[in-house]
């Protein structure tokens, strides 16, 4: 069981056994507990479990919350950390088995049936979307895989796609904070973080520090244009989508859950844009190409786009139902047989692998790294909860593979002499790598 124990302020030395879910800590009586500390607001901060996990939550204090000594809005805690709240702080202690304890995959009555009906709710997301985009339905299942995985997405496409338009109105239907940001080449990271501005307390006419926030703390960020602005920006968003937070001086906040950046970028103009790099691209789980659409759609996009009338989607799921259906993506079981097969079609887009296929050795220089392989399989999940199954085939990992490792995987000279893509690559990688037969479960003897 979780513990704190008081090592400096009027409760040092007391031990309290975390056995509730929350615990409220303030300078007011009437907290779960009562701080006798003139530094502390009345309702200072509050210890939350959640997704398996303790939080620390400030709750709009006066002198703030800190965590090893840096402020903090919210923030996970481990095993050791100290938090101050005003002149108190205390250490938190678990042991690793009970953390692992709480975290492992369970999945209740409520999650499958949750699952179940998932069918009827993606069914329902694609009418509701539909009412302000046609067709791109592969667009779409690839965009909610990445937000159900929990992952983040480059949307490639020409102008005009309305790539801007499709995340806005999923923004709508999953009922999240949207926020676009349109990145131009003289962007500053503080433009999308925030920044500190100097004020003058209206209390004690001292002059202080107040943090503004910026687009960031948002749960849906649409990155517009990502490649035209340089990669001092472009480095901004890193520590968002890999920690959920962001550093601004010497204090760091988390942003709220759940949080996704889906960015957009022109392929054919090339001329005053930055390239991403390689290690950027790694972090977006899916690269989507929005391509053309077809003639009956395109005649129904000019019928409903030149007219006066507009229809609002209505939303259908809420931020807690993401939330709830990204722990439940975790819990779907996969196979020993899926997950050999994963790394089997990972390891054939690396040159130097023994057992490499020849189309690898001759057009690929770099393959995909470990990354692309827990993309593979979380969003193999996503798609089976989206269908509302609870089980994962190797027909999942060939679905989810071109968005996966169509960015991972650098063509040399070679292909491109030949007009081979990544993308046509991957396809023929997918033909040629087989599933694992028996021999792969044969025991060493």
């Amino acid at each position: 069981m979780a513990e704190i124990e008081f090592n400096e302020g009027p409760l040092t030395g007391r031990r309290l056994t975390l056995s509730s879910k929350s615990y409220s800590l303030g300078r007011r009586p009437d907290n779960d507990l009562p701080l006798d500390d003139v530094m502390a607001s009345g309702e200072h901060a509050e210890l939350r479990f959640e997704e398996g996990a303790w939080k620390i939550v400030d709750l709009a204090s006066s002198n703030g919350t800190r965590l090893n000594n840096a402020k903090v809005s919210s923030a996970r805690l481990a095993p050791g950390d100290l938090v101050q709240i005003g002149g108190s702080s205390f250490v938190f202690r678990a042991e690793a088995g009970e953390i692992a304890e709480a975290t492992a995959p369970v999945a209740s009555s409520d999650e499958l049936a949750l699952v179940e009906k998932m069918r009827d709710h993606a069914d329902r997301i694609r009418r509701e979307v539909g009412k302000v985009i046609v067709g791109q339905r592969d667009v779409l299942d690839q965009i909610l895989m990445c937000i159900l995985a929990n992952g983040h997405a480059l949307l490639i496409g020409l102008p005009g796609m309305a790539k801007t338009l499709t995340v806005r109105t999923i923004a709508q239907v999953l009922n999240l904070k949207f926020k676009r940001v349109q990145f131009t080449p003289d962007l500053m990271p503080g433009d999308i973080i925030g920044t500190d501005v100097l004020e003058t307390n209206s209390a004690t006419g001292e002059k202080e520090f107040r943090f503004i926030r910026g687009p960031i703390f948002c749960n849906l960020l649409l990155a517009d244009e990502i490649n035209r602005t340089p990669p001092k920006t472009q480095a901004a968003l890193l520590e968002a989508m890999q920690e959920k937070m962001v550093t601004a001086g010497n204090t760091s906040y988390t942003l709220e859950e759940p949080f996704f950046v889906l960015a957009t970028q022109n392929p054919i103009e090339q001329e005053g844009t930055y390239p991403l790099p390689e290690a950027q691209l790694d972090r977006f789980m899916f690269n989507i190409w929005v391509d053309y659409p077809l003639p009956h759609e395109e005649e129904e996009i000019l019928r409903a786009t030149t007219g006066g009338k507009r229809i609002e989607p209505e939303a259908v799921l809420t931020q807690a139902d993401v939330l709830h259906l990204q722990a439940v993506v975790r819990k779907v079981p996969v196979s020993d047989h899926v997950i050999k097969y994963v790394t089997r079609l990972v390891g054939a887009t690396r040159p130097q692998s023994e057992g490499a296929p020849q189309v690898t050795k001759t057009y690929v220089s770099t393959g995909a790294g470990p990354r692309a392989g827990q993309y593979l399989i979380l969003a193999a999940k996503a798609m089976a909860i989206l269908e509302g199954r609870i089980h994962v085939s190797c027909a999942d990992i060939r679905r989810a593979a071109p968005p996966v490792l169509r960015h991972r995987i650098l063509t040399n000279f070679a292909a491109d002499s030949e007009g081979l893509t990544p993308l046509s690559i991957v396809k023929k990688l997918l033909e040629e790598v087989p599933e694992p037969g028996a021999e792969a479960y044969a025991t060493p003897r």
